[in-house]
């Protein structure tokens, strides 16, 4: 078009628009442009942010994924049978069928194939120096081909004596773990424990299989035992047994023993001597009574 100038060629064959466009800025050359530093580093971290994102994403979605293995459900089972529990609040409720008692349970060894055994002791809060029942317990994972999680057998103790007070007395004078599986009598019972569905106050429940398990104290021919663990460390155990007749014999008839960590008051709780004194009396008074 007449009285129109060409563009003026820059350098580097691009076109200069100095000419036609007051105070636009020159076109930068590569790796000498203000700022063109700064760009870089952002967009550096960026990269780096965005890739822990990712990862810290796929460690949270593994973790809340994660499947507990029966051998994970066989350690929490464990854990939760340790320490030290009471009836007291039940015995308080309710002190003409239910003793204020005191569990202790701690670890004894680990098997070669990982079941973990525990040592247990049962008294009266009185008396926690003078257990009346005194086990071995085995907690490891059911088998594949059953349908549960975690088998809690019991065991009679070899030498109750040497175990007395076992879990009170300092590490060195207790018998050693390598000594605790010759120590390991009789085969008492197993209990078979699933693990409660979601929403429930219990983290497992379960119990003997139907027949129960042979037992001839005072004149049974079987026992039977259900076991429920909740989330709080409360424990409910019910253990009854019954002749060939299907007499229950001895146990509890009303429902389960309920143990809870920690103590409480004991106004109001029968006393040890009361206890036996109503041996003869009251057959619910057995309730938690077995052969040594």
């Amino acid at each position: 078009m007449a009285g129109t100038l060409p563009a003026k060629a820059s350098p580097r064959g691009s076109l200069d628009f100095d000419a036609d466009v007051a105070g636009a800025s020159p076109t930068p050359e590569a790796g000498s442009a203000p700022g063109s530093g700064g760009n870089g580093r952002r967009l550096a971290r960026s990269l780096v942010i965005k890739g822990l994102c990712l990862v810290g994403g796929a460690f949270l979605l593994k973790h809340l994924t994660k499947t507990t293995t029966r051998r994970d459900h066989a350690r929490i089972v464990a854990q939760s049978l340790s320490g030290e529990k009471f009836s007291t609040e039940q015995a308080a409720r309710d002190p003409m069928t239910y003793f204020n008692l005191r569990l202790l349970t701690c670890p004894a060894t680990v098997l070669a194939d990982g079941a973990r055994v525990l040592y247990f002791e049962q008294a009266f809060w009185r008396t926690p120096e003078r257990p009346y029942r005194q086990r071995f317990y085995m907690v490891k994972p059911c088998p594949k081909e059953m349908k549960c999680d975690v088998e809690v057998a019991s065991y009679a103790v070899r030498d109750i004596e040497e175990y007395r007070n076992y879990c009170d007395r300092p590490k060195n004078q207790r018998p050693q773990p390598v000594e605790v599986v010759g120590d390991m009598a009789e085969h008492l019972t197993t209990v078979y424990l699933s693990k409660c569905e979601r929403g429930r106050r219990c983290l497992y429940e379960g119990s003997t299989p139907p027949g129960g398990f042979p037992n001839s104290w005072n004149g049974a021919s079987r026992c039977t035992s259900e076991l429920t663990i909740f989330k709080t460390g409360e424990i409910h155990c019910w253990d009854r047994a019954y002749d060939d007749e299907g007499n229950q014999v001895w146990g509890v008839r009303q429902g389960p023993y309920e143990f809870k960590p920690g103590n409480s008051s004991t106004s109001g709780i029968m006393s040890e001597t009361d206890f036996i004194n109503s041996l003869q009396k009251d057959d619910k008074a057995v309730a938690t009574l077995s052969s040594s």
